[in-house]
Protein backbone atom coordinates (compact mmCIF):
# COMPACT_ATOMS: atom_id res chain seq x y z
CA UNK A 1 0.00 0.00 0.00
CA UNK A 2 1.08 3.45 -0.69
CA UNK A 3 1.90 5.75 1.99
CA UNK A 4 0.07 8.88 2.02
CA UNK A 5 -0.45 12.32 4.17
CA UNK A 6 -2.95 11.96 6.97
CA UNK A 7 -5.02 14.46 6.00
CA UNK A 8 -5.90 12.76 2.31
CA UNK A 9 -8.78 11.26 1.10
CA UNK A 10 -8.21 7.58 -0.12
CA UNK A 11 -8.80 7.57 -4.11
CA UNK A 12 -12.84 5.80 -5.03
CA UNK A 13 -11.35 2.83 -5.55
CA UNK A 14 -8.79 3.01 -2.27
CA UNK A 15 -12.22 3.69 -0.52
CA UNK A 16 -13.97 0.87 -1.89
CA UNK A 17 -11.07 -1.89 -0.88
CA UNK A 18 -10.85 -0.69 2.56
CA UNK A 19 -14.54 -0.77 3.46
CA UNK A 20 -14.75 -4.10 2.26
CA UNK A 21 -12.05 -5.55 3.90
CA UNK A 22 -13.48 -3.96 6.93
CA UNK A 23 -16.52 -5.78 6.82
CA UNK A 24 -14.53 -8.89 6.13
CA UNK A 25 -13.01 -8.45 9.15
CA UNK A 26 -15.56 -7.01 11.36
CA UNK A 27 -17.85 -9.74 10.30
CA UNK A 28 -15.67 -12.88 10.22
CA UNK A 29 -16.44 -13.68 6.76
CA UNK A 30 -14.41 -16.02 4.68
CA UNK A 31 -11.68 -14.65 1.81
CA UNK A 32 -14.34 -16.52 -0.63
CA UNK A 33 -17.23 -14.64 0.53
CA UNK A 34 -18.32 -11.92 -1.84
CA UNK A 35 -18.99 -8.52 -0.51
CA UNK A 36 -20.03 -6.21 -3.15
CA UNK A 37 -19.48 -2.00 -2.01
CA UNK A 38 -20.85 0.36 -3.98
CA UNK A 39 -21.49 4.23 -4.03
CA UNK A 40 -25.05 5.13 -4.65
CA UNK A 41 -26.73 8.68 -5.42
CA UNK A 42 -29.76 9.78 -4.31
CA UNK A 43 -31.33 12.91 -5.82
CA UNK A 44 -34.83 12.49 -3.41
CA UNK A 45 -35.46 14.77 -0.77
CA UNK A 46 -34.05 13.83 2.33
CA UNK A 47 -31.88 11.38 1.26
CA UNK A 48 -28.20 11.97 1.49
CA UNK A 49 -26.43 12.67 -2.15
CA UNK A 50 -24.05 9.87 -2.17
CA UNK A 51 -24.33 7.06 0.39
CA UNK A 52 -21.98 4.00 0.50
CA UNK A 53 -24.28 0.44 0.52
CA UNK A 54 -22.24 -2.41 1.44
CA UNK A 55 -23.79 -6.56 0.39
CA UNK A 56 -22.99 -9.71 1.73
CA UNK A 57 -23.68 -13.23 1.61
CA UNK A 58 -23.53 -15.72 4.62
CA UNK A 59 -22.39 -19.44 4.77
CA UNK A 60 -26.82 -20.14 4.86
CA UNK A 61 -26.70 -17.96 1.07
CA UNK A 62 -28.66 -15.20 2.92
CA UNK A 63 -28.12 -11.65 1.76
CA UNK A 64 -27.20 -9.19 4.11
CA UNK A 65 -27.01 -5.56 3.54
CA UNK A 66 -26.37 -2.27 5.05
CA UNK A 67 -26.19 1.41 3.90
CA UNK A 68 -23.69 4.34 5.45
CA UNK A 69 -25.14 7.85 4.86
CA UNK A 70 -21.68 9.04 3.74
CA UNK A 71 -19.72 8.83 0.50
CA UNK A 72 -17.09 5.71 0.66
CA UNK A 73 -13.65 8.97 0.75
CA UNK A 74 -15.86 9.75 3.93
CA UNK A 75 -16.82 6.30 5.49
CA UNK A 76 -14.21 5.32 8.76
CA UNK A 77 -14.12 1.46 10.10
CA UNK A 78 -16.69 2.88 13.16
CA UNK A 79 -19.16 3.52 10.72
CA UNK A 80 -19.84 -0.10 10.16
CA UNK A 81 -22.15 -1.66 12.56
CA UNK A 82 -21.21 -3.94 14.96
CA UNK A 83 -20.71 -7.29 14.63
CA UNK A 84 -23.50 -8.10 16.76
CA UNK A 85 -26.01 -7.52 14.07
CA UNK A 86 -24.84 -9.58 11.48
CA UNK A 87 -28.49 -10.96 11.68
CA UNK A 88 -30.43 -7.96 11.82
CA UNK A 89 -28.74 -7.08 8.39
CA UNK A 90 -30.44 -9.85 6.74
CA UNK A 91 -32.55 -8.73 3.78
CA UNK A 92 -36.08 -10.17 4.07
CA UNK A 93 -38.52 -10.38 0.49
CA UNK A 94 -37.16 -6.85 -0.74
CA UNK A 95 -36.86 -5.25 2.77
CA UNK A 96 -33.75 -3.69 3.78
CA UNK A 97 -32.27 -2.34 7.24
CA UNK A 98 -29.94 0.64 7.40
Amino acid sequence: MMLRRLNEEPSPAEALDRIEEWTRERFALAQDTAILVSEVACGLPGCPPRETVVVFWSERDKRHQFRIFKPPEEVVENDLPPAWLKNALIALDGLECC
